[in-house]
């Protein structure tokens, strides 16, 4: 009798079924990643971390807007919309005549 081919677990703490998937980062990880995209968007290039902190935001909260929000995730979404707002006011004053100065 082969006894446990294939489905004992004994020996393998890392079997199918006892851990979770490990192929992407987790939602608080994305959380933290959207928050200092957005506080360094306020300082450099705003029009694409602005958008990064958005989108690292959105996935950090779950996908959802119901149910329990991550602080980091939800400060993330708020920060890069406003970091994107001010990046695209900012472009909108540099085109117009006088470049922004008048």
């Amino acid at each position: 009798m082969m006894a446990g081919f294939g489905h004992g677990t004994r020996g393998y703490p890392r079997s199918r079924g006892r851990t979770w998937s490990r192929t992407g980062p987790d939602r608080a990880t994305l959380g933290i990643v959207g928050l200092v995209c957005a506080i360094a968007g306020f300082f450099v290039l705003g029009i694409i971390l602005g958008p990064v902190a958005i989108v690292c935001g959105w996935l950090g909260m779950g996908r959802s807007w119901a149910g329990a929000r991550p602080l980091p995730a939800l400060i993330a979404w708020v920060l890069g919309a406003i970091d994107t707002l001010l990046a695209i006011i900012w472009l909108i004053g540099m085109a117009s005549p006088g470049n922004g100065l008048l």
